[in-house]
């Protein structure tokens, strides 16, 4: 079966929702809303569910080789106390690969170059959708009707076209955390691939990139909306007790380089990820708290599924079923699980609460551990061929 797509949002998600439908012969367009590709966002880690989908969308290795494995680090305290130790070579044995971590403008450009010259239109956002006609649907694309067979809604966590297609659905709401983050302007001396330390209702993160240079993360509980006049300076200020290299990291960076976001999800889950001959995908469908990692590894897994099950069923309608029933349980429990970490994590605030948590980290078997991560990221994608 073949047709033509409309994908909304040029996104990790939409990019690799195209893909997948380039790949069994559809002819694709993505429509992004942002007037220039200016990749915005820092760094990203990919598990080996999300690589298994790119390795069946046919980028994976094209993502290995941009990649820098994660193979040491683990969790800490702000004094450098070891709660937890990540073995990468240990996840190598179980998955194949380790923990990757890239930059997320790496990944766009790689994801683009993977879909033909034109299909890709920026500066045009997408509000209402003509579903009139029988088995078609109408794109509104500034002057334009996009005339197609399927659309993919990859517009995000504030998706547009999800209020129009569930307008009883609440859409996302508020998490209870924020988060600042950027790329350290030059190669650091880092420990470890990737480290994660928790305080009382914060998180300090960072992952290494092949050229030596970090990108960190700082999750804070606050109010929404809360910004800063001097982001970097604050948070120099609220971490400058926390073990190195944190000091070193935010010292390497320049203000402007900063981003700030407010983290929101979806904590009432969809009914479905379809209606008629729409698919939502990605933040869209399912958007979570990033607490395990895995919000891009679910829209990756989301892409590789529409694509196989458009290329083994009859008809788009079953496609979009099969679609609905293999993507919808797993993503809403990846996205309850990553709610339930979040809590026990970073949004932790009272002392004893904390140090309990603690404890029961450092007395956790690394086999425990292991299949925590397991539990999410040993996931095969469905062939394409």
């Amino acid at each position: 079966m073949s047709g033509t797509a409309v994908v909304v949002g040029g996104g990790i998600g939409g990019l690799a929702a195209a893909i997948g439908l380039h790949r069994i012969g559809w002819d694709v367009r993505v429509v992004e809303r942002a007037g220039a590709l200016a990749d915005a966002g820092a760094g990203i880690s990919l598990h080996a569910n999300g690589l298994r989908a790119l390795d069946a969308l046919g980028v994976g290795a094209a993502v290995r080789v941009a990649a820098r494995p994660q193979y040491s680090g683990g969790t800490r305290t702000p004094e450098g106390g070891r709660l937890s130790r990540m073995d990468g070579a240990a996840l190598e044995r179980a998955l194949g690969t380790p923990i990757v971590g890239i930059r997320r403008s790496v990944l766009h450009r790689l994801l683009r170059e993977a879909l033909p010259a034109g299909c890709l239109r920026i500066g045009d956002t997408v509000t209402e959708l003509d579903r009139t006609v029988p088995d078609r649907v109408g794109v509104p694309v500034g002057d334009d009707m996009l005339d197609a067979d399927l659309v993919v809604a990859a517009d995000g966590v504030r998706s547009r076209l999800r209020g129009l297609l569930f307008p009883d659905h609440p859409g996302p709401v508020y998490a209870g955390s924020t988060v600042l983050r950027a790329i350290t302007e030059r190669p650091l001396p880092l420990r470890g691939d990737f480290e994660l330390t928790w305080g009382e209702g914060a998180e300090f993160g960072h992952i290494t990139f092949t050229d030596g240079r970090a990108e960190w993360h700082a999750v804070l509980t606050a109010p929404a909306g809360v910004r800063h006049a001097d982001p970097l300076d604050m948070l120099r200020r609220r971490f400058s007790r926390w073990h190195d290299p944190i000091p070193q990291l935010l010292d390497g960076t320049r203000p402007e380089a900063v981003l700030h976001h407010d983290i929101h999800e979806l904590a009432t889950p969809l009914r479905s990820f379809t209606a008629g001959r729409v698919a939502l995908l990605g933040d869209a469908a399912h958007a979570m708290t990033p607490n395990l990692g895995q919000g891009a590894c679910q829209a990756l897994e989301d892409a590789a599924t529409l694509a196989a099950a458009l290329a083994h069923e009859p008809s788009v309608t079953s496609a979009l079923a099969r679609y609905d029933a293999e993507r919808r349980p797993r993503s809403q429990a990846v996205a309850r699980a990553a709610r339930q970490a979040g809590r026990m994590g970073q949004q932790l605030s009272h002392p004893l609460a904390v140090a309990l948590r603690n404890t029961a980290l450092r007395l956790t078997p690394s086999r425990v551990a292991m299949r925590a991560i397991l539990r999410h990221a040993d996931w095969t994608p469905p062939g394409l061929g």
